[in-house]
């Protein structure tokens, strides 16, 4: 299945706390979809987050994020696992 990474920029009042309460709903939704999210980074300070997704298109990735909870990447590509 693809490889994914989207983008968040500048999110208002990112937490770690907020960032997780995120991720768990995209989780909850995620299975309806076709996606796994598997991981994400953020950045405090930058109101920066990363998420990296398998999703058999960009458009259900970006589907799991709008309907759990409105927050959708600024960007989106396919990436290839490294090391």
């Amino acid at each position: 299945m693809p490889l994914f990474m989207d983008h968040h920029h500048k999110v208002e009042d990112l937490t770690a706390e907020a960032v997780a309460g995120a991720h768990q709903r995209d989780l909850e939704v995620q299975a309806k979809h076709g996606v796994n999210y598997r991981q994400y980074w953020f950045n405090e300070e930058a109101g920066e987050v990363f998420c990296l997704v398998e999703a058999p298109n960009m458009e259900a990735a970006e589907a799991v994020h709008r309907e759990a909870h409105g927050l959708v990447a600024d960007e989106i590509v396919e990436v290839k696992e490294g090391m």
